[in-house]
């Protein structure tokens, strides 16, 4: 047999298929943006402290040393000095930095399922159950997410799980409304059609066509979704819903150092650059992600 009567035997590739290898293709002859690579590395930096300081740590995290307080950054083998308790302020970020990821990867990944869960659903419902939904994502929107958290934190006790549950109730409703749209612009293209037309099921198109269409998207809103869970924690460990003592967190360090600005300043501008840093380097990694991954920029910029 030829190898023309072999191609012409050979079946033919779906038509979400071939849309997919192109998406794929025209992200791989782009060049990496800059701020995904510098993102990366900030990101990458974060993890691996808050990996490290799972095992090990400059010095106890709770060790009081009130002879060695106030002891300002570099000075007496303290790299970031010592708290108004003699307690190494390296110590705590490294520790604040597993406490952040952890608390904003939990909220982000527990938001991330049912939110996206209920937009697929949504829009692949009647017109009547997408308003529905739609009017209910729209309330959850509205709601202030501190309000919300001050009413956990007072019926359910401070710490990191009211912390989480306050985000995920914050973060669902957005998922939700922000996964709709598209996967209704995808289930309004000929190859979801043919589908249909098929016979395949509702939940099939929506899970085999829809959302593997809508993975880019999904992608870059967790990336900037984990940047706010960063920020939000800190608010509410600053309040005294978050993290409570002895687990370090940076929104507690900064509590703790408002009373010492004028005494120590470094305990305050410390864990805030920290914070800063965290936040700016996820938003650049979910920039650079959407820079990298939408097609529509892709075909823009390849024009």
């Amino acid at each position: 047999m030829t190898d023309q009567a072999r191609s012409a035997d050979a079946p033919l590739p779906d038509n979400d298929d071939i849309e997919l290898f192109e998406i794929t293709s025209r992200a791989a002859k782009r060049r990496v943006p800059a701020q995904l690579m510098i993102g990366a590395a900030i990101v990458s930096m974060i993890v691996g402290i808050g990996v490290v300081s799972i095992f090990w740590t400059p010095y106890d995290l709770n060790a009081v040393d009130v002879p060695n307080q106030f002891i300002p950054p570099g000075s007496d083998g303290y790299l970031l000095g010592t708290d108004k308790l003699g307690r190494d302020m390296t110590s705590q970020i490294m520790a604040g930095a597993r406490n952040s990821l952890l608390v904003s990867m939990v909220s982000t990944v527990g938001s991330l399922i049912p939110g996206v869960l209920i937009g697929l659903l949504a829009a692949g419902a009647s017109p009547f159950w997408l308003r529905f939904i739609s009017r209910l994502t729209d309330i959850g929107i509205a709601l202030p997410g501190i309000l919300v958290a001050l009413v956990l934190g007072t019926s359910l006790g401070p710490g990191n799980p009211t912390a989480i549950i306050a985000i995920m109730f914050w973060f669902i409703p957005t998922v939700a409304r922000v996964t709709m749209g598209p996967a209704r612009q995808i289930l309004s293209r000929d190859f979801v059609e043919a589908a249909q037309a098929y016979g395949r099921p509702r939940r099939f198109i929506l899970f085999r066509h829809v959302l593997p269409n809508i993975g880019p998207l999904i992608i870059v809103q967790a990336s900037v979704m984990f940047a706010l869970a960063i920020l939000i924690e800190a608010a509410l460990s600053y309040l005294g819903i978050g993290a409570q003592r002895p687990t370090p967190s940076w929104g507690r360090l900064l509590k703790e150092a408002q009373p010492l600005i004028d005494k120590a300043p470094y305990l305050m501008i410390i864990p805030g650059v920290t914070i800063m840093v965290a936040v700016i380097g996820f938003n650049l990694l979910g920039d650079g992600l959407r820079s990298f991954l939408d097609p529509q920029q892709t075909a823009k910029g390849s024009r």
